[in-house]
C-alpha cells in the first residue's frame, strides 16, 4: 500500500508539468507567434501520451506481475481527461471563441475535428463512471463492456491526429503504433482465452451415449 501511495503522488506530480510548463511559457512569453496552437498541440499530445499510458497499464502488469499497477490506472485515465477537456476549451474558447455555427461546421466538414470530437465525447461516460460506487451500481460486466470505450477513443484520437498533420506524420503514426502494439496484446490474450475455453469445454462435456441393437 505504501508502494501504491507513493506512485500515485509521483504521477499527480509528473501529470501536472505540462500544464506548469504551459503557464510558466504563458506568463514568460515563451509561447510564440501562435500561442493557441501550441497550447493546443501540447494538450492534445498529453491527452494522447496520458490515453496511451492508461492502456499500457494492462499488460504492464500482467508481464510483470507488479499487479498492484491497477491501483493507478483510474488516477491517469482521469489525467487524460482532464488534459483532454484542456484540448477541447482550448478549441472552443481561444480558437472559436464559443461560436457555436463555426464549431458545428469544423465537426461536420473537417473529419479531423469529428474524429477528435467523438474522441472526447466518448471520455466523458468513462471519466463519469470511473468510481467505485459506478462499477457497484452498473455492476462489473456491464462497466467493464462500457470501459472498452476507451479502445475506440484511443482509435480516434489517432485518426484525428494522423488527419490533423497530413505531411509530417512521423509523431501521429508513433502513437499509432504503440496503439497497434497494446491492441494486439489484448487480441492474442482474448484468442488464448477462447481457445482455452474451447478446450476446457471439450474435456468437460460428457461423451455422447451409444446404443447397441
Amino acid at each position: 500500500m505504501t508502494q501504491l501511495r507513493v506512485t500515485k503522488i509521483l504521477i499527480f506530480l509528473a501529470a501536472l508539468v505540462p500544464l506548469e510548463r504551459l503557464v510558466w511559457k504563458f506568463f514568460h512569453d515563451g509561447l510564440g507567434a501562435n500561442p493557441v496552437e501550441v497550447i493546443t498541440h501540447s494538450t492534445g499530445d498529453w491527452t494522447m501520451i496520458l490515453v496511451l499510458t492508461t492502456l499500457s497499464i494492462t499488460p504492464l502488469r500482467k508481464l510483470t506481475k507488479q499487479y498492484w499497477l491497477i491501483g493507478v490506472r483510474r488516477m491517469i485515465g482521469l489525467f487524460a481527461f482532464f488534459y483532454g477537456c484542456l484540448h477541447f476549451t482550448t478549441y472552443i474558447w481561444l480558437d472559436k471563441f464559443f461560436d457555436v455555427h463555426e464549431i458545428y461546421k469544423d465537426i461536420y466538414k473537417r473529419p479531423f475535428i469529428t474524429a477528435g470530437f467523438t474522441a472526447f465525447v466518448l471520455m466523458i461516460p468513462l471519466a463519469l463512471t470511473s468510481t467505485k460506487g459506478s462499477i457497484r451500481r452498473l455492476g462489473g460486466k456491464n462497466w467493464q463492456r462500457l470501459h472498452r470505450l476507451i479502445y475506440v477513443t484511443a482509435i480516434a484520437a489517432v485518426i484525428h491526429y494522423i488527419w490533423l498533420v497530413k505531411a509530417d506524420l512521423r509523431e501521429p503514426l508513433r502513437y499509432a503504433f504503440v496503439l497497434a502494439v497494446l491492441l494486439s496484446y489484448r487480441i492474442v490474450v482474448w484468442l488464448g482465452a477462447m481457445r482455452r475455453k474451447t478446450a476446457s469445454d471439450a474435456v468437460h462435456s460428457p461423451s455422447p451415449k451409444t446404443t447397441e441393437g
